[in-house]
């Protein structure tokens, strides 16, 4: 078991209204901090109060962009128990991610041990509103202060939670989101399978500009011909074609997400047409113009489903379907949020209680 000394705050901060969450705007009392150097280890697990890190000018997390996360989301049911979803995937994910930058791995293990720690010692910061959970976001950063291109030797892991409600603010509604076919966010073999903090810098200018055409988010295309449909904005993608739903299958350039993989799990236990596949533009508008783009959607931690009402390009923009939600994205919703409410059957095993 790890051995995590607890120093409490002196103040608490009051609580938000569930109305008014947001997303990452509040956080909790209290954070977890572990540090790592070749010699020790990860070692000093402690929760201390939410406070600044103390980096030197010098990090190389500030120069070489050596920082990974991740995200999982802890909910709190009818029943009042504190469920985790997939909590160890999301501890493996973080690891996986480190790795790919070079960077000292906490052990998944570990990880779950620090965050859960946390949880119970927050508790009263996981709302019990509907549409509200726990943000739990797990960071690595490397810390060693030096000027030269290399691996660092000593990182920093810490933990800090945020009561969250609606990603979108606009909530279950469908959001229009822009084709971008001039800026790339990764490319193959590049960073784009890790949650790695230089990922989401790349998308950013391309993001700001949809939102000044009144788009919500990017649909991004491959870096090599600017073709096939990767992501959306930070989600992974799904598009029903006639009874077939398709997402691009998984090939380093962009993250497997863990609500993607639980999604693909429904899909078929429901006895649907799932395909992992390339799905060119030029297949998704053809699709649009016989009528039979049923339905478009992103899926992530933050959103759960996300579906889209209308697609944005330069010659114009498509709208999906009657521009309401679907059928499908609206079932997928109901049932992952039951599922993390505890109010449908866990049938795979994917939430953790935490007491």
């Amino acid at each position: 078991m790890l051995p995590i000394e607890v120093q409490r705050a002196a103040t608490l901060k009051p609580k938000p209204s569930p109305e008014g969450l947001g997303f990452g705007k509040y956080f909790a009392d209290h954070m977890f901090r572990m540090d790592y150097s070749p010699e020790r280890g990860w070692h000093q697990a402690r929760i201390l109060p939410h406070a600044p890190l103390g980096l030197d000018p010098a990090a190389a997390v500030l120069h070489y962009a050596q920082a990974v996360f991740d995200g999982s989301k802890v909910f709190r049911g009818k029943d009042g128990q504190l469920r985790a979803f997939r909590i160890d995937d999301h501890c493996k994910r973080l690891a996986a991610s480190a790795d790919r930058l070079a960077m000292a791995a906490v052990p998944p293990e570990v990880a779950r041990e620090a965050i859960e720690a946390l949880v119970k010692l927050e508790a009263d910061w996981v709302p019990n509103a509907p549409g509200t959970s726990l943000y739990v976001r797990p960071v690595v950063i490397a810390s060693e202060p030096f000027l030269g291109v290399r691996p660092a030797d000593k990182y920093i892991f810490f933990v800090i939670l945020s009561p969250v409600g609606s990603y979108f603010a606009g909530g279950a509604e469908t959001v229009r989101i822009w084709v971008e076919q001039e800026h790339t966010r990764a490319a193959p073999g590049g960073l784009g399978g890790a949650k790695a903090a230089a990922n989401y810098a790349a998308g950013l200018k391309a993001s700001v500009e949809a939102k000044k055409r009144g788009y919500a988010q990017v649909l991004w295309l491959d870096a090599l011909e600017h073709q096939y449909i990767e992501e959306v904005g930070t989600m992974n993608l799904f598009v029903r074609i006639g009874d077939e739903i398709i997402t691009p299958p998984l090939d380093g350039t962009f993250l497997p997400g863990i609500t993607r993989e639980s999604v693909l799990t429904l899909l078929r236990d429901w006895g649907m047409k799932v395909s992992e596949r390339k799905l060119a533009i030029s297949e998704l508008r053809e699709a649009h113009k016989k009528g039979e783009l049923r339905e478009v959607f992103g899926t992530g931690t933050a959103a759960v489903i996300s579906p889209v009402g209308g697609l944005g390009f330069q010659d114009g923009e498509l709208r999906i379907g009657d521009g309401k939600v679907g059928e499908v994205s609206q079932r997928l919703y109901d049932t992952v949020t039951g599922i993390q409410n505890g109010t449908l059957p866990d049938r795979h095993g994917w939430m953790s209680i935490i007491k």
